[in-house]
């Protein structure tokens, strides 16, 4: 079998020292958009219109759109949802489209929009992205939506923990140095993973909105099989069965 390359992006400030046309970029805002975005499916979403500004939110809801957003871990003024995973635990959102802007996720889809195919990952749907890629002939980057175009904890230490199952299990090899710190740091946090998440700013963030919860929530591996991808403009679940 011969083995894949693996790299780690920890910022969308960065993409344009990537080639990606021909790799696998798995897309990772684990505090909460790709968390949500899973949640979203596994609860019978159509699909999921992704903007970067909310300029561009505001005039789909003025097209009579569901719009879904935050700024700043905070609901947009005009939204009907905000960015909490549990926002979409409900049957209403079944079959629906929904508009969904963030202050760093739907930013990074943007910039790696090229990719060959744009996987969205969480730990929710953490097995889904690891088989894809597992049985897929392509190379993978991993991209980091971070804050703001800065390095986040949250975010490095998923991508360490699909590096680190990709490289034991002897699918993918890597000689980049974000990808071998990202295994290095899931080691150390693995045994206490949200006391190590604690740490981060984000975090620390999301606690004074309230969204502890969501904390939570979010580092829970495998509650759904979804695989969601970008496509024409928009997210789908590819709904492999892999």
């Amino acid at each position: 079998m011969q083995q894949k390359n693996i790299e780690v992006c920890f910022s969308p400030a960065l993409i344009d020292n990537y080639d990606i046309k021909d790799k696998n970029v798995v897309l990772i805002d684990v505090l909460r958009a790709t968390s949500t975005i899973c949640t979203a499916f596994a609860w019978g979403i159509k699909e999921i219109i992704p903007v970067a500004s909310e300029e561009e939110a505001q005039a789909y809801k003025t097209k009579g759109f569901i719009v879904a957003g935050e700024r700043d871990g905070k609901v947009l003024s005009f939204a009907d949802l905000g960015n909490s995973p549990f926002n979409f635990m409900n049957d209403k959102i079944k079959d629906q489209s929904i508009v969904f802007c963030t202050t760093n996720g739907t930013k990074a889809i943007n910039a790696a929009k090229n990719a060959l195919r744009l996987v969205v990952g969480s730990y929710l749907n953490f097995s889904s992205v690891a088989n894809y890629l597992e049985k897929d002939n392509h190379d993978a980057l991993l991209l980091c939506s971070g804050w703001k175009n800065k390095f986040s904890i949250e975010d490095m230490l998923f991508a360490g923990s699909l590096c680190y199952r990709l490289i034991a299990r002897k699918y993918f090899q890597t000689d980049d140095d974000a990808a071998i710190v990202s295994v290095d740091m899931w080691n150390n946090a693995k045994n206490d993973l949200l006391k190590y998440v604690d740490k981060s700013d984000h975090c620390k963030r999301l606690k004074k909105l309230g969204y502890n919860e969501d904390i939570e929530y979010c580092h829970t591996f495998d509650t759904t099989d979804t695989l969601p991808v970008f496509t024409e403009n928009k997210i789908i679940d590819t709904n492999e069965n892999i």
